[in-house]
Order: structure tokens, then C-alpha cells, then sequence
């Protein structure tokens, strides 16, 4: 017997209260609230052989891109895999895309789930789980177009829309569409203010946009409503302190730093992202940081064999860095260039292409070589989104090089820098305060 949950999607289980689970646990995971994990590991308590848990559960694990929860993605995946002959076509998408993940092709994953959307356009587990893998691999467009597949079965009769709409509310940020996403993303905002992600895209327009009092405002006038119970504030307090980085605020960027982006004591790598590229942000800027810089790098090296997504490994080299781990960049550097040398899944693609001159770049910053740090990483800027993340996650290419360029004496490349920067944030008194610094080197030696 198949049911339908209340987007009309089947479920290959008779038990009403089963599906009513999956519902909670769905809505708890686009929202970002806690514990969609709980709620599944309650419904699977009571029934077993729901694939659709099972399914859910591993997309989760999957998408922390953390080798700490494979076991957890592993089990999940052999449970729906055993259970797929009474399994519909859905479920077998989602499971297949599981598979996919679990084997390093990230990118047939993100099809597979994107697949299982356009079958089912009201699948929102399909559609968030897509719209992740697209993040990781740095898709900007498809960040956008997965959604807007969907989104005319969305319409304002079916619960759960602005989880729908603050999705292609980022997509419309990372495409610089500024004015679109952040109108759809606070009309998803207005549906439900818990929404973190509405919040997240919103932010992010602001960010992309250079209005740092503006968005430090908005994040903590409505902090009150999306924080409690949220599994995603830590991303968006580090917004918040990014904002207040910008206005030359650093003690509260700090204090946002102690109080709620390592708050969750870095238990997941998404957690350590953010912490470390807080702290390489100020100690670039020359900030004494104190003993932060412990407590992420005693985190990142547990991780530095694990070889599963780059663009984490270039975070755990900035921990390394700041702590002065020298055998802790020592191992991290093998790893990086074993994942390069090999054949097999779309991290090897994504370090060889980005990663290992991103990893080295950092690694050669932190000794100093700043025209090394240089050479290695400018060749990047262009395809820096093949190894993931967001154009603000990104932007710490560019913070790097404008202070590489400064301390290794390079007055024209800093002023060009500097001038990218101002371009698109004219108003930034950091950005500003670069370009001083720049014109302020000696100016090069005629021939």
C-alpha cells in the first residue's frame, strides 16, 4: 500500500503516522530548526522499514560534507538499499542519489536528487537536498534554475512555499540578481521568520552589496525569531560578524564568535568552516585572536586524513596556520596532494583544479612567502567556484591576495585590488582602508 504525504508525494508504508513523521522531520530540515535527525530516528524507532527515514536521514548526513558522519550516511544508505524492492521510484532516487554521494560523485548525487525533483516537484527533501549538493560543487545558476523547475507547483495554497522561494532566493543572490532575491527572500521571510535560509539569502544581498550596518541591523533585530532552536544560526551570526568585520567593529565580530558561531563547540565541519574563516579574516587584518585558534585547529586535526571536500581542507590550513601547527600542515598538505594525484570522485576534480594551490596558498601566507601566496593563488580567481561554496565564503581569495599583495611590497597589484574591491563595495571602510595602505607603498623602480 502506497500513502501520499500532504504534498502529494508517495510513501511506500501504510502507517499514517509514519508519513505524518516524515512531514515534521521535512519541514524541520528546510526550516533548519531542530532535530529533524531526532524526529527520523523516532520514526524509524516505530517503523523500520520506512525507506523514505532512511533516505531523509542519509541526504543529511550526506550534506554536512563531514567524514565524521559516514558511518551514519553508510547505515543509513544499506538500510534503504535493503529495503528497495518494496521501495517506490522516488524512494529509489533519492537512494540512488545516496549512493552516489557515498561513493565521491557528488556531482551525480546532485543530478540524481535534482531528477527525483523534477519527477516529484513537490518533493522539498528532493529539492533541498539538490539545491545543497549544487552549493558544494559552487553551481551558482543551477543554485537558481534546480529551483525554478519547481517552483509553479508551489503556489501559495501548498504549505511549506517559503522554504521553496528562499532557495531561489539564494540562487537569485549568487546569479546577482540582488533586487529579485532579496524581495523573494523576505516574502519567504514573511511566511515564516524562522526560516533560515530566507534569512541567509537576504543577508547574503546585503553582503554582496557593501550595506554592513544595514545587514548587522537586520540579522540582529531578527535574531530573536530565527535563532531559537536554529541548526543554522552559527552561518548566520558568522554573517552577522562578517558585517560588523567590514565596519571595523572587531570587537563584536569577536564576541559574536565566542558567544554563537563556537557556541555549538565546532561539532560539525560546516561549524569549523565558519570559525576558521572568521579568524583568518581578522588575523589577516593583523588581530591578535588569542587562543581561538587552538580550539579550532585541536578540531581540524582529527580531520586531516579524512580527504573529503577541499574546500574544508583550505579552513583546516588556515587553523594550522594561526595555531602554528607545523605537522599539522605537513599532514594536511600530503592528504591534499594524495586526493589530487588520484582518479576517483569529485573532490580529486576539485582539489587538482582549486584546492592543493588554495591549500599551499594559505600554508605559503602563513610562512610569510607572500609572493608565493600570490602566484598560487591569483590563477584562481576565476574558477575558484569549481571547489564550492558561495561568493562571500569566496571572497577570502580575495582578502588574502589584497594583504599578500600589500606585505610583499607590490604597490600596483594592491592598488588593483584594492580597486575590485572598492568597485563593488565602494563604501567599505576596510576596502578603503586597503586602497590607503596600497597607495602608500613605494611606488616601482623605473627600469
Amino acid at each position: 500500500m502506497t500513502r501520499n504525504d500532504k504534498w502529494g508525494n508517495p510513501v511506500s508504508h501504510v502507517s499514517a503516522d509514519a508519513v505524518t513523521r516524515l512531514e515534521r522531520a521535512t519541514e524541520l530540515l528546510a526550516c533548519y530548526q531542530a532535530d529533524p535527525v531526532a524526529e527520523l530516528d523516532a520514526a524509524l524507532a516505530e517503523h523500520p522499514d520506512l525507506v523514505m527515514a532512511h533516505a531523509i536521514r542519509g541526504g543529511i548526513m550526506a550534506t554536512t560534507s563531514d567524514k565524521a558522519f559516514e558511518g551514519e550516511l553508510a547505515k543509513d544508505l544499506l538500510a534503504a538499499e535493503s529495503l528497495a524492492r518494496h521501495a517506490n521510484d522516488r524512494e529509489r532516487g533519492h537512494t540512488a542519489a545516496l549512493r552516489a554521494w557515498h561513493d565521491g560523485d557528488y556531482e551525480r548525487a546532485t543530478e540524481l536528487w535534482g531528477r527525483v525533483a523534477m519527477a516529484y516537484p513537490r518533493d522539498l527533501a528532493a529539492i533541498q537536498f539538490a539545491h545543497l549538493g549544487d552549493f558544494f560543487l559552487g553551481y551558482s545558476a543551477m543554485l537558481r534554475d534546480r529551483v525554478a523547475r519547481v517552483l509553479p507547483y508551489w503556489d501559495g495554497a501548498v504549505p511549506g512555499r517559503g522554504y521553496v522561494m528562499s532557495m531561489h532566493a539564494f540562487g537569485l543572490e549568487e546569479t546577482g540578481d540582488y533586487e529579485q532575491a532579496e524581495q523573494t527572500g523576505r516574502a519567504a521571510i514573511a511566511l515564516n521568520g524562522k526560516d533560515g535560509w530566507g534569512v541567509h539569502a537576504v543577508a547574503h544581498v546585503m553582503e554582496m552589496q557593501g550595506r554592513a550596518r544595514e545587514g548587522a541591523a537586520f540579522l540582529a533585530d531578527s535574531a530573536d525569531v530565527w535563532a531559537p532552536g536554529s541548526l543554522f544560526s552559527f552561518h548566520n551570526f558568522w554573517h552577522q560578524a562578517l558585517f560588523h568585520l567590514d565596519s571595523g567593529d572587531v570587537k563584536a565580530a569577536l564576541k559574536l564568535y565566542d558567544e554563537k558561531i563556537s557556541a555549538g563547540n565546532f561539532g560539525q565541519a560546516l561549524e569549523l568552516v565558519d570559525g576558521s574563516a572568521l579568524l583568518w579574516r581578522l588575523s589577516v587584518l593583523g588581530h591578535d585572536v588569542g587562543h581561538r585558534w587552538k580550539d579550532q585547529a585541536d578540531k581540524w586535526e582529527t580531520r586531516i586524513e579524512d580527504g573529503v571536500y577541499v574546500f574544508n581542507d583550505m579552513h583546516a590550513m588556515m587553523a594550522f596556520v594561526g595555531a602554528d601547527r607545523a605537522q599539522a600542515r605537513k599532514a594536511l598538505l600530503a592528504t591534499v596532494e594524495r586526493v589530487a594525484a588520484g582518479n576517483r570522485g569529485t573532490n580529486a576534480m576539485m582539489t587538482r583544479e582549486v584546492g592543493l594551490p588554495a591549500v599551499k596558498g594559505i600554508e605559503a601566507f602563513g610562512r610569510g612567502d607572500y609572493r608565493a601566496a600570490l602566484d598560487l593563488m591569483l590563477p584562481l580567481r576565476g574558477k575558484a567556484s569549481r571547489f564550492g561554496g558561495s561568493h562571500a565564503q569566496r571572497d577570502v581569495f580575495s582578502w588574502t591576495l589584497t594583504e599578500a599583495a600589500i606585505r610583499a611590497g607590490d604597490r600596483a597589484l594592491a592598488e588593483t585590488l584594492a580597486a575590485e574591491r572598492l568597485a563593488l563595495k565602494p563604501d567599505s571602510p576596510l576596502n578603503r582602508d586597503w586602497r590607503t595602505r596600497a597607495r602608500d607603498l613605494p611606488a616601482p623602480k623605473a627600469a
